[in-house]
């Protein structure tokens, strides 16, 4: 911690608002909410506190710290949004765990618009606002915002009468005509203002408005609109998130029980996982992916094709390996704290020796077999050691054969939901690449070699008929429609 963070953390005040980590090079890499910006910043710091891997990896690179204040916690959780929406900071993105953000959805266009949350915004023509890394804080703060801006949250097919929340003064009872559509939008326009942050101006708003109904005599309204004020300016008073949830998005069992179960020394902080994908031979390709903090970081993600089509799965894992642990690779990308090959003892022991010849022994390897979902380990060239009581624990047991040992751990532990995870990533992305170059080569061996239709010829023919199935299967006249008559003819001739 330097003398800057230092002389930070004392001015903190005890306010809720939004905190900016910084690193040294000023840019934003980390954005919270707190309900006490002193208490909130402060716990990153604490020594005795417990943290995890990520979180290990985020405070390492705090150099400085910058925070923004608000009246309450509601306009604490919506400026998060705002801001992780602005600056995009990659700890936002690493501390997930996988797990989707939340948006909230208004579709104010509808006939009977409603409100509602969700994690995928989809191309509906509906308003989507976020994302919230908290479903739980966004949906209270919706169910105190509702109390203050009447909203649906659901049409019921057949409904003809008002709901029982119209009655609690939850719904604005469109079924029965209590509220018009117009109003019900103007209502909402001062929901979603609150939503971006504009609460201040609709409190002066309201007080405009209350003003003149109060002068027009119109007391009803006027009454209205005062409690409609009151509730919206108690919202300061509301607790939403408070500062229970600290980092609780950032707990990662999965990396600690790797890391007891296997003794490596250091959080492994970027894991890759490697697959092999062909078909008896050819169009031989293999996946690199990358998990940096336990997180898929699809950007460092490499893909190869191998210099020789063998139908050999150690030759192909062997060549992939000697790759990407080149001089040049290694300056270029880094070296991987931990490597997961995808396989058995075959394809770890050719991995391995790949990782040999070039020079970097020190970098952990196993596998993990697809049947069994076991943890293959090499008794002394894996670079790790089975810690058999943390094994004990997990309720697992291990088998030795040969020069290896098995490792079986229950399917259900955090361990080996995250080595599957990157074990099924890797052959995902190894498929979709060799079904790429599958599809080139069968396309080429079909067009490439009739007089006349070039690239953009043929470019033009898959795009109107998706396929080279598609394009044998067309009739002359569609053909001739889109590259005339001379060519439809030579291409009829050819691929019949």
């Amino acid at each position: 911690m330097n003398d800057i963070i230092t002389a930070k953390l004392q001015e903190l005040p005890k306010a809720p608002g939004v905190y900016f980590h910084k690193d040294k090079t000023g840019q934003i890499i980390y954005v919270g909410k707190a309900a006490v910006l002193r208490n909130r910043v402060r716990q990153y710091f604490q020594k005795s506190r417990t943290r995890d891997p990520k979180t290990e990896a985020l405070v390492a690179e705090i150099a400085d710290i910058d925070w923004m204040c608000v009246e309450s916690e509601l306009e604490a959780l919506f400026l998060e949004a705002e801001m992780i929406r602005r600056y995009m900071p990659r700890y936002n993105i690493l501390l997930r765990d996988d797990k989707a953000l939340s948006y909230i959805r208004i579709d104010y266009d509808s006939d009977y618009p409603t409100v509602t949350t969700t994690r995928r915004p989809l191309d509906d023509g509906a308003r989507y606002f976020g994302p919230y890394s908290s479903t739980l804080a966004v949906r209270q703060a919706l169910k105190l915002l509702r109390r203050v801006f009447p909203f649906a949250t659901k049409r019921l097919a057949g409904q003809k009468r008002a709901t029982l929340h119209y009655h609690l003064g939850l719904d604005p009872g469109l079924e029965e005509g209590k509220t018009n559509l117009e109003d019900y939008r103007a209502n909402l326009r001062k929901l979603i203002a609150v939503i971006q942050g504009r609460r201040k101006t609709i409190v002066k708003e309201l007080e405009r408005d209350m003003k003149r109904a109060s002068k027009a005599s119109a007391f009803e309204k006027a009454a209205k609109l005062r409690n409609q004020l009151f509730a919206l300016q108690g919202l300061d008073k509301q607790v939403i998130f408070s500062d229970k949830e600290f980092l609780d998005i950032s707990k990662d069992h999965a990396l600690n029980e790797l890391v007891n179960l296997l003794s490596i020394e250091a959080f492994p902080r970027r894991i890759e996982g490697y697959d092999i994908s062909h078909q008896q031979g050819s169009d031989v390709v293999a996946s690199m992916v990358v998990f940096t903090n336990g997180v898929s970081d699809k950007a460092e993600y490499r893909k190869f094709k191998t210099r020789i089509n063998q139908n050999d799965d150690f030759y192909n894992m062997n060549e992939t390996l000697k790759r990407r642990l080149s001089e040049r690779n290694r300056k270029a990308w880094g070296v991987p704290n931990l490597v997961l090959i995808d396989g058995g003892k075959g394809q770890l022991d050719a991995a391995i020796q790949a990782r040999d010849e070039q020079g970097c022994t020190r970098i952990p390897f196993i596998g993990l077999a697809k049947r069994e979902e076991q943890i293959a380990i090499h008794k002394t060239k894996s670079g790790v050691t089975l810690n058999k009581l943390s094994l004990n624990k997990l309720g697992g047991f291990a088998s030795e054969s040969d020069d290896f040992i098995l490792v079986n751990v229950p399917h259900n532990t955090n361990l080996v939901k995250l080595l599957q995870r990157i074990r099924d990533e890797s052959h995902r992305f190894a498929v979709s690449y060799h079904s790429v170059l599958k599809t080139k080569r069968q396309t080429a061996s079909m067009l490439d070699d009739i007089p006349g239709i070039g690239p953009a010829t043929r470019k033009k023919l898959l795009r109107t008929f998706g396929s080279v199935r598609g394009i044998s299967q067309a009739s002359a006249v569609d053909l001739e429609k889109v590259i005339g008559s001379q060519k439809a003819s030579m291409l009829r001739q050819h691929l019949s």
